[in-house]
């Protein structure tokens, strides 16, 4: 645990915020390398309130922390603050850090993630769209994939964070996880390196605060449907991997760039710039340690990768439209045969829908296969976590939420009502939303926490 730094990313926003950091910082200063806080401001101009902004402005502070010399084996990990990470994590990310040091740079790792901390304890519904969404995560970290996207927790070298200028902070960039994908993904042409840790992230299921019951289930429902909005308000990120991709293919034959480290930078710049090949080509001498720009690192990027470009705008569809489009095609492929039953078949469809007929319950039949084998995924991701918090002596306190079959075999008949509820609609809600905007208001799903030792004040710590 020496190794590591920790930054709290806490928003000024937030009641009491300040007093929380610094009661962390003194409970486990002793356990990590250091461990600090940043604390957002309120209402920067051109910023949206969410995950995104403030990881920008942590970045900034922690970035200002490392010398050019050790910035490369800086490896910078965004965590909520109920995600838990098993040591193995850090461990791999470690050696695969080290063992391919020629993509060491200019690689992003990404975790499945599980949620077995107080799955017993939400509506059915809530749960078996969480596992849904385990799913849809886990679908692109394939040994061979090479797109990759995360979902919520994943690690980057500070140096590709220097690259491509920190996280964006507006309305777009809602969905930060993906949107950072896409940006580092566009920022070297096509040839970011994606790497799956083997290490599950333990995550918390939202809850509505309810006390169980109809009303409670209700709410539990509602605060998901809420954060299922959010998931497909990154929508938006098909349009600026849309714009990414123009301005690659008008630079395409331009492969100089120039980058300073964050902190160096001004909020908003475009980090990505070209250094005239003119220049570079002339035999002009890097800058010495005493250059006012000695900071400046230079790289010539391969030419664009049009195959996995390719393969990010597909699985952008299966993420942003797909939901939709596969509920309109559904209810048109009825109409239709609802209407022309009994009639000619001119045009020679019927053998479409016939084939279509037999798809749809195979498709039932694969996400109940998914269900069958995320019960030994969930089964084995449970028990390590509670062997691991035991043996860190922190077991008291924690969830553990265990699963089986014969307990939860009502997950398996709800998976359509779910598809419909927690994708279609959020799915079709978000995207008619972006015709007149692009804002949303970003509030933060309750989740199932520890139990809480009494709050201090900033007075009572220092």
């Amino acid at each position: 645990m020496r190794r590591f730094k920790v930054y709290l990313g806490m928003e000024l926003r937030e009641t009491g915020a300040e007093s929380k950091a610094l009661r962390l910082v003194q409970h486990y200063v002793k356990r990590f390398r250091s461990i600090d806080y940043t604390l957002h401001p309120v209402d920067i101009p051109g910023e949206a309130a969410g995950k995104g902004s403030n990881l920008a402005w942590a970045a900034r502070k922690l970035s200002s922390n490392y010398t050019m010399p050790i910035r490369k084996n800086v490896i910078v990990t965004g965590i909520d603050a109920d995600s838990h990470l098993s040591s193995r994590y850090f461990a791999q990310i470690s050696n695969m850090h080290t063992i391919y040091t020629e993509t060491a740079a200019t690689t992003l790792y990404a975790a499945p993630i599980i949620f077995d901390r107080n799955a017993h304890s939400v509506n059915a519904i809530v749960r078996v769209a969480d596992i849904l969404w385990c799913a849809a995560g886990m679908s692109g970290l394939y040994s061979s994939s090479v797109i990759a996207p995360p979902t919520s927790v994943y690690s980057l070298p500070l140096e590709l964070v220097d690259r491509v200028g920190g996280w964006d902070c507006d309305s777009e960039a809602i969905g930060e996880d993906l949107h950072m994908f896409i940006k580092c993904f566009f920022a070297l042409n096509g040839h970011l390196t994606c790497r799956t840790v083997l290490s599950p992230v333990s995550q918390t299921n939202v809850s509505g605060g309810g006390n169980g019951g109809f009303r409670g289930a209700l709410m539990d429902m509602k605060a998901r449907y809420k954060q299922a909005i959010r998931h497909m308000w990154g929508a938006l990120d098909s349009g600026f991997a849309l714009r990414k991709a123009s301005e690659m293919w008008k630079d395409r034959k331009y492969t100089r760039r120039a980058f300073r480290p964050l902190h160096k930078t001004g909020r908003g710049d475009s980090l990505n710039g070209y250094f005239p090949e003119v220049q570079l080509e002339a035999g002009s001498e890097l800058p010495t340690d005493n250059d006012a720009f000695s900071d400046i690192t230079r790289d010539t990027l391969k030419e664009p990768h049009w195959e996995h470009i390719f393969y990010l705008a597909h699985r952008l569809f299966e993420a942003h439209f797909l939901p939709l489009h596969m509920m309109i095609l559904v209810v048109a492929s009825t109409l239709y045969t609802w209407v022309t039953e009994g009639g000619e078949d001119p045009n020679n469809l019927s053998w479409i829908f016939s084939t279509c007929n037999v798809l749809r319950p195979l498709g039932l039949v694969e996400v109940a296969v998914y269900m069958l084998i995320y019960e030994s995924y969930h089964r084995v991701c449970v028990r390590a976590r509670e062997r691991d918090m035991a043996q860190a002596g922190l077991a008291d306190g924690m969830c553990f939420s265990h699963r089986s079959l014969k307990q939860n075999l009502i997950d398996y008949f709800l998976v359509p009502a779910v598809a419909l509820l927690y994708g279609t609609l959020p799915c079709a809600q978000a995207e008619i939303s972006h015709f007149w905007t692009a804002d949303l208001e970003y509030a933060v799903s309750k989740k199932a926490v520890r139990q809480r030792a009494k709050s201090v004040t900033v007075e009572d710590v220092v």
